[in-house]
């Protein structure tokens, strides 16, 4: 059997959300090694170094034009080269258009859907056009919740058989010296900058993140005025730009704390364990999430979570978590001063959280993967 894999979103640098997710998967695909299976990557740009090598049965497709290589270059390709495959994935939303391949996609979350105010116009009329007609034709789609999975349904009107749910995966190792990680730990922090004790965020720099409410009860916390309660500690957000940012950069200003907020822009996946394991506790206040997998690396690291009440992030978090309703400034401001206040309470969130994270693997995620796609092939439905 020949599985086709659009490569793209695991072939750049600096991977985050869908692409660590690609990434991921195709490390462990190519991991497994199964005989019968023949794996064919297509790239618009040759392999990085990091990703798998080629051998035999593992093997990259370049193809062109970049420019509408979903709708054109791809599905030309399908068409007129030989062997084709069995079965074509894409860890997106985007189908190949006009495929004489049976398709099978991923869709992380339907935050578009939801709050289709926080998306540019452009990046919005694709999501929305693109991902109806992907879901239509798909064989099979990926989801990462449960409630993505209901969200999927309701808005596509697809068969629930038609979706499958496949958890992701940790992406750090267990450190194993408790000496040599604090010596590491110190010096990473030194060369961040991070003078202070700090609550982390981490997460992509857009409005669904609701970090500009995060700060603003942030800024309750620790007022500079350094009223009675108030704590000499920092706000660590860690992650990249993605759109609508502005106000987001503006607020420490606005919420006159700017020598409390650390922004520190992306971060190395080898870097990211230290700031975790340092921090007094994470907060995730999304309006929505597909899973929130941020949730679980902070856990496995051994850091207090507290996360939003919504959409996927208690099927992420279980009973480890501390929730807020996201809407409430008031709310989050109380729960962040729950955890630095209470070291009871602090220990028995670390301790839920290594039991909420064993649940998870990225080999688990690529099995059920594999096998959905397998049953592909063996599917009667005309095509």
């Amino acid at each position: 059997m020949i599985i086709g894999i659009d490569g793209n979103e695991a072939n750049v640098e600096k991977r985050v959300g869908i692409s660590e997710y690609a990434f991921k998967l195709l490390k462990q695909f190519e991991r497994f090694k199964i005989y019968d299976l023949r794996f064919m990557i297509y790239l618009k740009d040759r392999p990085l170094g990091d990703l798998p090598k080629e051998r035999r049965g593992w093997e990259y497709r370049v193809i062109g034009p970049n420019k509408l290589w979903t709708q054109i270059g791809l599905p030309l390709d399908l068409y007129f080269h030989k062997p084709r495959p069995d079965v074509f994935f894409t860890p997106t939303h985007y189908a190949p258009r006009f495929s004489p391949v049976p398709t099978a996609i991923s869709i992380m979350d339907l935050s578009y859907v939801h709050y289709p105010q926080l998306f540019r116009k452009g990046d919005l009329y694709q999501l929305q056009n693109w991902t109806s007609y992907s879901a239509q034709k798909a064989r099979k789609i990926f989801t990462i919740s449960k409630a993505s999975k209901d969200d999927i349904i309701k808005i596509y009107g697809v068969p629930k058989d038609k979706i499958v749910i496949t958890y992701p995966g940790i992406k750090f190792k267990t450190q194993m010296s408790k000496l040599k990680t604090t010596v590491q730990n110190s010096k990473l922090l030194e060369r961040y900058g991070i003078e202070r004790e700090y609550v982390l965020f981490v997460g992509t720099l857009q409005p669904r993140k609701n970090i500009v409410r995060l700060i603003e009860a942030f800024s309750r916390v620790c007022h500079p005025e350094r009223s009675e309660g108030s704590r000499d500690i920092s706000l660590i957000i860690v992650g990249k730009k993605g759109w609508l940012y502005e106000e987001i950069l503006e607020a420490p200003r606005k919420f006159g704390i700017e020598n409390r907020i650390k922004f520190l822009d992306f971060v190395p996946n080898d870097d990211l364990p230290a700031l975790y394991q340092n921090a007094l506790c994470f907060v995730l206040p999304s309006l929505y999430e597909g899973f929130g997998l941020p949730v679980l690396e902070a856990m496995k690291n051994g850091c207090p979570v507290i996360t939003s009440n919504v959409s996927s992030l208690p099927e992420a978090g279980g009973d480890a978590a501390l929730y807020i309703d996201p809407l409430n400034v008031s709310d989050i401001t109380a729960k962040i001063k729950m955890v630095l206040e209470d070291d009871k309470l602090r220990k028995e969130m670390i301790e839920k959280g290594k039991k909420q994270v064993s649940k998870f693997s990225w080999e688990k995620t690529a099995k059920e993967t594999l096998k959905a796609l397998e049953s592909i092939k063996y599917d009667n439905e005309d095509f």
